[in-house]
């Protein structure tokens, strides 16, 4: 054979392996590649939207649009005037409510007083009756001696039952005085604590966003006055298909390159897996019971944690365009943060 033909074999035997390695690689699953990578990426943050829980004049605005402050950084201050006014009210309905008892408590001290002295009278009472009983009987006393130890008898029961009803009466005002009480510190408590909401603080660390509050403008229970992003907790969401998430797992590895940082790399781990797509949480689903179907790859969500401790990750702002590669063959680590 010659070297000619032998060259044209070999050159048919390395066409047919290409052929038969490029229908192995366009017939193996998308998920089995070694790299799972997407454009539809992009920075994240859990925004914290500020607003008032009382209404009110805004009085003071501590910050400035993209300032960082941190945690507990005071932020807005709304005129707390009428609310000052409804805590001394609130205040002086517990004082007074207080002294009621203490007074109410010595009206019981006076009524059990009043009871023990009726007692006292009612025991004398029947004594002496029980003598001028004795009396009549043996012809040493008048029946004039006896009508008058009954009738006392009598006004003696009677003041004790009187003195026993005060008593009663006393002891059930108490109850209710302190049910009332109760009521009135509930209510002092709540003024209080929408006295405090006048004053409204930075509940996480982050940057001033969409600042809506003005001195002079009128705050409603509700109505954002600012956002807090926090640029420390970014995190990557990416929209990967479908077909590629078969072997991607909580803990992977990934490089994340930033379109607005070239040449820059970032490190990453996968955090967590959406639980549906995008579209099923659509107002308007897609029903593909009925009618002419046509099947659309859908894409889930993937939430990549960004590692610490990286300069470039600095430059990162929520909204910017990235595209993560997840090293599926990767070693699996936690996500947690140090």
């Amino acid at each position: 054979m010659s070297s000619s033909s032998r060259f044209r074999i070999g050159a048919a035997a390395a066409a047919a392996l290409a052929i038969a390695g490029a229908v192995a690689v366009l017939q193996r699953h998308e998920s089995e590649a070694p790299w799972q990578a997407t454009d539809d990426a992009y920075v994240q943050a859990d925004l914290t939207v500020v607003a008032p829980q009382v209404a009110g004049i805004v009085s003071r605005v501590s910050v400035d649009d993209n300032q960082a402050v941190p945690a507990g950084a005071p932020l807005v201050e709304i005129d707390d005037r009428r609310l000052r006014i409804a805590v001394d009210a609130a205040r002086s309905a517990v004082d007074s409510l207080a002294a009621q008892i203490e007074r109410q408590t010595s009206v019981i001290g006076q009524s059990r007083a009043a009871v023990a002295a009726s007692a006292a009278r009612l025991r004398l009472a029947q004594a002496n009756r029980q003598r001028f009983d004795n009396l009549a009987r043996d012809g040493s006393g008048t029946v004039q001696a006896l009508e008058q130890a009954r009738a006392e008898l009598e006004i003696q029961r009677a003041a004790r039952e009187r003195d026993q009803a005060a008593l009663r009466a006393a002891e059930q005002q108490l109850p209710i005085l302190r049910a009332e009480l109760a009521r009135a510190r509930a209510a002092r408590a709540d003024a209080e604590l929408n006295l405090s909401y006048a004053r409204i603080a930075a509940p996480v660390d982050g940057v001033v966003a969409q600042r809506r509050a003005r001195v002079g403008g009128h705050a409603r229970v509700g109505e954002p006055l600012l956002t807090l992003v926090p640029l420390d907790a970014l995190y990557v969401e990416a929209n990967f298909r479908e077909t590629q998430l078969g072997r991607v797992q909580v803990g992977q590895p990934v490089d994340i390159a930033v379109d607005a940082l070239p040449g820059a790399s970032l490190k990453g781990r996968v955090e967590s897996l959406g639980p549906a797509s995008g579209v099923s949480f659509s107002p308007v689903p897609p029903h593909n019971a009925t009618g002419n179907f046509t099947k659309i790859v859908q894409r889930l969500p993937v939430r990549i944690r960004i590692l610490p401790g990286q300069a470039a990750a600095r430059h990162l702002r929520v909204g910017m365009s990235v595209r993560p590669r997840i090293a599926v063959d990767g070693p699996v680590a936690s996500t947690r943060a140090p």
